[in-house]
C-alpha cells in the first residue's frame, strides 16, 4: 500500500504557531492500524510540548486524544475490521516487560521502536509525538493503542476517553483507590480535574472538594459531582477545608501542571492522606513540602500516569458508564474547531476557561 497524503498541524519552532502542511503517512505494517480521524482534543500536554516545556525533536506533530475509523490494517491485526470506530491513545506497550506483565502497561519499559510514519513530501522525517501525531487527518499507530467504540457514540465525546477522561477517572479510582465515605480534594477543575471529580463520585467519596483559581470553574466542578468548592486565590485556602472536613482530606489529586498547586497540596491532607500527582509542570520544575509532616502523619505521595489504565479493561467500563448516564462526556466539550483553526483552539485552551476544545475533521 502506498503512503497516504494528509493535512497536519506541524510544530517547526517551539512557542511559534503550528503550521498546516501536507505530509505523507506510511501504511500500517505488522500489528499497526491506520485510522482516519474524526476528532482530536487539545490537551495541555500538547501545548507544553509545543511550547518547548519538555523538549523533543522538530518538526513534530502533536495531538494524542483522538477518535476515528480504521481505514487499513497491518497483516498481523485480526481482531479489528476496516470501518470500526476506535479511540487512539498514546499508550504503546510491549506486553512482556515487568510493568506490562503486572497490569501496568502505561509504565511499559520496553516500548517498541517503530519507523517514523510521518514524512514531508521531500522525505524529511517528522516526529510523531507521543506515539500519535493526531493533529492530523489520519494516524498510523500500534494495534494496542486503539480501543473499539460503539457505532453511535459521538466522536468528539469519544476522543476525550483517550486521555483526559481515563487520566482523571483512573487517578481517582485506580491510583488513589478512593473508598466509599472518604473526603477528596481535587486541585484544578479543568478537563482532567473534572474527570477526577467524576471518578471520585463514582468511587463513592462522601465529600469532593474542588480547588481552583477561577470561580466559574468551581461552578463547573459542582456540575460534575463536586460537593464543595474553594477558591485557591483566598488566603490559606486549605484552612477552608477544615470547615468542610475537620480531619482533612483522605485524598488530594493535583490535576494541573502548576508548581504552586504542588506546594500546597499536602496542606489539605489529614492523617494517612494520599496525594496523587497527575499534572506535569515543565521539566526541571521543583515543588516544596514539609517531609516531617508526611512522615509523622503517615501520608503518601503517588504519581499517576494516564490514570494507571488498561485500555482493554477500562474503555468498555467507561463507555458503559457513559451509556448509563453516569459518566459525563458530551458536556466536557467546550467548543469545536477546524484543523486550520488549531492555533485559535490552543489560545482558547491556554486562557484557562475551556473544559476541552476539540478539532473536528471533515469526513473523507
Amino acid at each position: 500500500m502506498p503512503t497516504t497524503r494528509i493535512k497536519a498541524a506541524v510544530c517547526t519552532e517551539f512557542g511559534a504557531p503550528l503550521q498546516i502542511e501536507t505530509l505523507e503517512l506510511a501504511a500500517p505494517v505488522k500489528d499497526q492500524v491506520q485510522v482516519r480521524l474524526d476528532a482530536v482534543a487539545v490537551c495541555h500536554s500538547d501545548i507544553t510540548f509545543a511550547d518547548g516545556g519538555w523538549g523533543g525533536g522538530l518538526p513534530a506533530v502533536y495531538g494524542h486524544e483522538a477518535a476515528g475509523r480504521i481505514t487499513h490494517l497491518g497483516p498481523d491485526v485480526t481482531d479489528l475490521q476496516v470501518g470500526d470506530p476506535v479511540l487512539v491513545s498514546l499508550i504503546r506497550t510491549c506486553g512482556t516487560c515487568p510493568s506490562c506483565a503486572t497490569g501496568r502497561p502505561v509504565l511499559c519499559t520496553n516500548t517498541p521502536a517503530e519507523p517514523a510514519p510521518l514524512t514531508r513530501p521531500d522525505g524529511m522525517a517528522v516526529v510523531q509525538s507521543m506515539n500519535c501525531g493526531a493533529f492530523a487527518e489520519a494516524v498510523t499507530v500500534q494495534r494496542g493503542q486503539v480501543a473499539k467504540l460503539p457505532e453511535d457514540m459521538p466522536m468528539a465525546s469519544a476522543s476525550l476517553l483517550s486521555c483526559g477522561v481515563i487520566t482523571g477517572v483512573g487517578a481517582a479510582v485506580h491510583t488513589a483507590g478512593i473508598r466509599a465515605g472518604e473526603t477528596v480534594v481535587v486541585i484544578g477543575a479543568g478537563g482532567v480535574g473534572l474527570n477526577a471529580i467524576q471518578g471520585a463520585h463514582i468511587a463513592g467519596a462522601a465529600r469532593i472538594v474542588a480547588v481552583d483559581m477561577v470561580a466559574s470553574k468551581l461552578d463547573d466542578a459542582l456540575e460534575f459531582g463536586a460537593t464543595d468548592g474553594i477558591l485557591a486565590s483566598e488566603p490559606k485556602p486549605w484552612s477552608k477545608l477544615r470547615k468542610i472536613a475537620p480531619n482533612g482530606a483522605d485524598v488530594v489529586i493535583v490535576s494541573v501542571g502548576a508548581v504552586p498547586a504542588y506546594d500546597t497540596a499536602t496542606k489539605y491532607m489529614g492523617f494517612g492522606g494520599r496525594m496523587v500527582a497527575v499534572g506535569m509542570p515543565h521539566a526541571g520544575s521543583e515543588a516544596r513540602y514539609m517531609p516531617d509532616n508526611v512522615s509523622y502523619m503517615g501520608q503518601e505521595i503517588r504519581g499517576s500516569k494516564m490514570g494507571d489504565v488498561v485500555l482493554s479493561r477500562d474503555i468498555p467500563w467507561m463507555v458503559d458508564l457513559y451509556q448509563q448516564g453516569r459518566l459525563q462526556l458530551d458536556s466536557l466539550v467546550s467548543a469545536t474547531w477546524r484543523l486550520d483553526q488549531i492555533n485559535e483552539a490552543i489560545a482558547d485552551t491556554k486562557a484557562g476557561t475551556a473544559r476541552r476544545n476539540v478539532i473536528l475533521f471533515d469526513p473523507a
